[in-house]
């Protein structure tokens, strides 16, 4: 697949308000392979190639181990990852999944469980932001691309 619209240059400002969200989720206190992770699994879920391969490099940067990235599309049948990762990793899910998911009153108390008011809602905003990232990724052609 080629690059269909260079949307960078085509939409700077909106490409802008996209990289100021990123900031900001960037100061959240969200622990920084728990984020990889969530972005994976995300990627994982839209078939994103570009996504995919970006954040399981910076994962690895991050020290992340090839076992749990090999498994985070089987994290529930896993045990090490921890009960907050697992809960986050599900409000990916269903978050991604919202128009079949929804998110229930049960996972909204799992994740709260672990993570406070704020964190919640920076969470929510991280998932939704890779997910838009997913999307405009896959629409204009962006995809992998190998070292050789």
């Amino acid at each position: 697949m080629e690059l269909r619209i260079q949307y960078y240059d085509v939409a700077p400002e909106a490409l802008k308000i996209m990289m100021d969200m990123e900031k900001y989720l960037g100061a959240t206190k969200i622990d920084l392979k728990l984020r990889e992770l969530v972005k994976i699994r995300v990627s994982q879920i839209n078939g994103c190639a570009f996504c995919l391969n970006m954040h399981t490099a910076d994962a690895r940067k991050l020290g992340e181990t090839e076992q749990r990235l090999y498994c985070v599309s089987a994290w529930e049948d896993c045990d090490f990852y921890t009960d907050a990762e697992k809960a986050a990793l599900k409000l990916s899910e269903y978050i991604t999944l919202i128009p079949t998911k929804r998110i229930p009153d049960e996972l909204y108390n799992q994740v709260r469980e672990y993570f406070d008011e704020k964190d919640y809602v920076d969470l929510v905003f991280m998932i939704n932001q890779i997910n838009s990232w997913n999307r405009l990724s896959i629409s204009m052609g962006n995809f992998a691309k190998g070292n050789s």
